[in-house]
């Protein structure tokens, strides 16, 4: 469907299957008109009123567009590094600072462009990306990515993230890789300036993301906070992810991480953490009360043996939850689909096999929606965007299985068929029309080997 038919409604008929989100009936397919959900067809039904094109979805599950609650964009440049294969956060990061320091304006652009391919081709539309580091030459990092997201056709939250506590100070990054507070926040005022939408159908929205709480000061948390409330846009940070960081927020401000993230005014509905692994009860208990939200990274959680959230409870105390890959250098995929059979088997070792198929499809798609304050996306009813992924079943993997909902997950989908962001697809016969994959991998794989060995 292209832009002069874009009020045309189009019907994708009768699906092999189709999950919702929501429980609603939509074994006849979906019809779509001007970028939203126009009618969902229950089965054995044909739309109420005719559609001028038709798409036989009879080869294809149907879900909601998948949404990535937290990623790193640039470490796709710093994937499956011998150095730091085998090691935990704080000297994975020790080792990767300096590397990631020596980023130029195009590694940038290929490592965004090359994240987010990955993304849409797993049948991801939206995705949110923490993005903290500014070297100099890259103080327009965000800038980039936005044209990246507008070329690729996809939804983002893009966060302007930061880094102000370096090792002379006491944290943990080098001091080449943080930025003067001052810069930080004219620079966040700028980005929501200029590129913040708002809206059911917003393609850019900005957040304003401290990187943690062994790389920023406190007066740069509190001073964030204060600027996002004032711009009324989100709060993002990593929390909570290690022991060791739980240790560095003891030893530095003489508060567990939740108290610290009360004490500088992030406990509210605004924030969104990535990770949350090491919370206790009443910690939960606090979150949900508050609304704060929660990006599960199962795959880095694993690779980096941090441990493993506590999903299941912080839902049942109000706190919305969604998936991230995270970086590419925690996870080394860019991949939503793998991630929610990711998140389903990790959650089913600590709460047992009752952890359905259909609750992990949720996390990746209305859970993450929701994170982000977007409840227009991850889900398919009328008025929603139309948003969606669309999946065959005919690889040799697939062969002999029975529920098309639970083969994506259990017998391991890694590639969406088609992709639809906004009515228009992005994602055609598994391939991204106009993007020259190959070209893309060979310049790619170039600015990965230079990074690394210090070019």
């Amino acid at each position: 469907m292209n832009q002069a038919h874009a009020k045309q409604r189009l019907w994708l008929k009768n699906p092999l299957a189709t999950f919702t989100a929501n429980d609603l009936d939509a074994g006849g397919g979906v019809v779509i008109s001007g970028g939203t959900i126009a009618e969902v067809v229950g089965t054995g039904k044909s739309p109420a009123v005719p559609c001028e094109e038709v798409f036989d979805a009879g080869r294809h599950v149907i879900t909601p567009g998948l949404v990535n609650t937290h990623h790193h964009f640039y470490q796709t440049l710093t994937r499956a590094w011998a150095p730091v294969a085998n090691a935990e956060l704080f000297p994975w990061l020790k080792n990767l600072y300096p590397v990631w320091a020596r980023l130029t304006p195009r590694d940038l652009e290929l490592a965004t462009t090359a994240a987010l391919a990955e993304l849409l081709l797993s049948g991801c539309t939206t995705a949110a990306d923490h993005h903290y580091l500014f070297p100099g030459g890259l103080e327009e990092a965000i800038d980039i990515q936005v044209q990246v997201v507008r070329a690729l056709g996809m939804r983002a939250t893009l966060t302007r993230g930061s880094m102000s506590l370096g090792e002379d100070d006491g944290g943990l990054p080098p001091q080449s890789t943080v930025q003067d507070p001052e810069v930080i926040l004219a620079d966040s005022d700028r980005l929501v300036a200029a590129y913040h939408e708002r809206g059911e159908d917003a393609v850019i929205q900005i957040a304003l993301a401290p990187c943690s709480p062994f790389s920023v000061t406190r007066d740069l948390m509190a001073e964030s906070a204060a600027l996002a409330e004032k711009l009324d846009v989100r709060l993002h940070t990593h929390l909570a992810e290690t022991l060791d960081e739980e240790d560095f927020c003891r030893g530095r401000f003489g508060l567990r991480t939740v108290d610290y993230l009360e004490s500088v005014g992030w406990l509210t509905d605004r924030t969104w953490l990535g990770h949350g692994i090491h919370f206790d009860d009443a910690e939960i208990t606090r979150l949900g009360a508050a609304g704060t939200g929660v990006a599960h990274c199962p795959t880095s959680n694993m690779r980096l043996a941090s441990g493993t959230a506590r999903i299941l409870e912080l839902e049942a105390a109000g706190v919305p939850v969604g998936l991230g890959v995270d970086g590419s250098a925690s996870n080394d995929a860019s991949n939503m689909i793998q991630e929610a059979r990711q998140a389903l088997y990790l959650q089913r070792l600590r709460y047992g096999a009752g952890v359905s198929v259909e609750r992990a499809l949720g996390w990746a798609t209305r859970g993450s929606a929701r994170v982000l304050g977007r409840d227009s996306l991850g889900e398919i009813a009328s008025g929603r965007q139309a948003d969606l992924a669309l999946f065959k079943l005919d690889e040799l993997r697939f062969s002999g299985s029975h529920d098309p909902v639970a083969a994506l997950l259990l017998c391991g989908a890694d590639r969406a068929d088609r992709v639809m962001v906004g009515g228009q697809w992005r994602v055609v016969d598994g391939q991204i029309p106009g993007l020259d994959l190959g070209a893309l991998i060979a310049e790619h794989s170039r600015a990965a080997r230079r990074l690394v060995n210090g070019g």
